[in-house]
């Protein structure tokens, strides 16, 4: 998955959990008693995969500066 859609299944994912958390407040009976708990594991999920890239990014060497010999010297 790219960055793109990541953060669109993540969107996707927090709405569903909006309105899950709202027809239980409202007193509604879930259709699944353990969605909700599903959706907040899926979110922690591709939180930490997006951190984990995140950190494998800046981890990543910086290219090698070829330096001169200093004349004179």
């Amino acid at each position: 998955m790219d960055d793109k859609a990541r953060a669109d299944k993540l969107k996707e994912l927090r709405n569903e959990l909006l309105h899950e958390r709202g027809v239980a407040a409202m007193g509604g009976a879930p259709h699944s008693p353990g969605r909700i708990r599903a959706i907040r594991r899926s979110i922690a999920r591709m939180l930490t995969i997006m951190r984990a890239e995140e950190l494998a990014k800046a981890r990543a060497p910086a290219p090698k500066e070829t330096t001169k010999p200093e004349e004179g010297a």
